[in-house]
This record gives C-alpha cells, structure tokens and sequence, in this order.
C-alpha cells in the first residue's frame, strides 16, 4: 500500500511539473507575440537590398564538439533608407540553411521612427517562428499533462 500512495504522489508531481512547464512555455510564446504585434503596429515600413549573407555556425555552449550534421546558417545583412534619409545596414536575426533570401533581393523592412536601428524583414520567420514554436510546445506539453491529470482523475 505504501508503494503505491508514492507512486501516485511521484505522479501527480510528474503531471503537475509537465502542466507548469507547459504553461510557462504557452506564456512565453504568448508574451513574443505580443512584442511581434506590438512592433507591426508602430512598425514603419521601408523597401531594403539584402546586400550580404553573413553565415555563421550557431553553436550554444561551451566547449561544446562540432558534431558532422551541424551547418552554418545564412543571416541576411539588409540596407534600407528610413524616413530620416540616413542609411541603414542590420543583419536579421533569423536565419536558415539554406538561406531564405538571396544578394541583391528586395525585401520589406519594418522599423520603429523613433529608432530605424531596430528592424526586421517583414517575413513571417521573422516575425512569428518564436511565438509559433514556444506556444506550440507549451500547448503541446501542457495538453499531455492534462489529459494525463484527467486519465488519473477518472481512475481513482
């Protein structure tokens, strides 16, 4: 008997740290959304050249081995004119393998007037690739915590 209460302690714990882990996630993506909405509506828009792929390999953590399948990514460095008149240059921080865009392509560029240095490509990468994955998984996981929370609800 006492093997079992702890088993079913073990796994309520395992259910309720699945829904919170779950949730934080869902929070997060929401909150990045929010930042990405927030941007498109003071957000100017702008015609830019990429003029530069900068590729870079994206390796997190230290002394961390370069394993065979790692790839560099392409960053595509765009210069655009504001409403100030004054050029600009930034590198996007999204970037792929292979590379979403090309030398010398247009592209859209939103940016604050109150501060041209921060923008991005009007791409939905840009935009929502963040929001969309940490949203998914929190959605994803905290849905499996329910639905285990209920399955053992029912049973007992």
């Amino acid at each position: 008997m006492q093997v079992q209460v702890r088993g079913q302690r073990a796994r309520r714990w395992i259910t309720f740290g699945a829904i919170a882990f779950g949730a934080l996630f869902l929070v997060i993506g929401l909150i990045l959304a929010g930042v990405s909405v927030s941007f498109l509506a003071d957000a100017e828009r702008a015609r830019g050249t990429v003029v530069a792929l900068e590729w870079r390999n994206d390796h997190s953590g230290v002394g961390r081995e370069k394993r065979v399948k790692d790839k560099p990514v392409a960053y595509p460095v765009v210069k655009f004119t504001p409403a100030d008149g004054t050029p600009r240059t930034f590198r996007d921080s999204t970037g792929s393998n292979p590379p979403a865009y090309e030398e010398g392509e247009q592209v859209e560029v939103l940016y604050r007037a109150d501060s041209p240095e921060d923008a991005r490509i009007n791409g939905f990468a840009s935009l929502w690739l963040l929001p969309l994955i940490f949203g998914g998984i929190g959605l994803v996981i905290a849905g499996i915590g329910t639905v285990f929370a209920l399955a053992m609800r029912r049973r007992s």
